[in-house]
């Protein structure tokens, strides 16, 4: 791991704090290539409406139209939380050189928890993989978000029953 992995982690970091701001799923991305951010994204799916709308997927995006190619060659992808199959795939058909995470997503990650499909042999492109950059940090970020949802969901269920209860009175 370089220190600049960590610099650029802690870049990701402040767009998936966007993301939470807009409340979203707080994962935020960038593409760097030749030492420039060519490209940033954070979650945006509820407010585009738009099951694409992944941090990962607007990083690649705003990098394929900065350097006028959709094959990000020589590009390394930064992200607070392990890719999804769906970033994962774009990660490959863009020709990402490398892939650095911060946490680890044991129930839909694509870069080794669930599936391996941007290391796997029988595709065209294979990405190389850093993982675990400023893991704590990550995963407390997304882990506290969740948390934070579960109390509302509880609290707006609280309050729905104690507005029946005083209907009924």
């Amino acid at each position: 791991m370089e220190n600049t992995d960590i610099d650029w982690m802690n870049y990701a970091l402040r767009l998936a704090e966007k993301a939470e701001a807009q409340g979203e799923v707080p994962v935020g991305a960038i593409v760097v290539y030749q030492g420039e951010v060519v490209g940033e994204g954070w979650n945006q799916t509820i407010s585009l409406n738009d099951a694409t709308a992944h941090a990962e997927v607007l990083a690649l995006r705003q990098a394929g139209e900065k350097l006028g190619n959709y094959r990000l060659l020589d590009t390394t992808l930064y992200v607070t939380l392990e890719p999804c199959s769906m970033c994962a795939g774009a990660m490959v058909h863009a020709r990402v050189k490398r892939l650095v995470f911060g946490a680890s997503d044991l129930k839909t990650g694509a870069a080794g928890s669930v599936f391996n499909i941007v290391d796997n042999d029988n595709l065209n492109h294979r990405v190389a993989i850093e993982a675990g950059v400023l893991e704590a940090v990550c995963s407390e970020h997304i882990s506290r978000f969740f948390r934070k949802r579960r109390e509302q969901h509880k609290l707006r269920k609280k309050q729905q029953r104690g507005d029946l209860f005083s209907a009924a009175d």
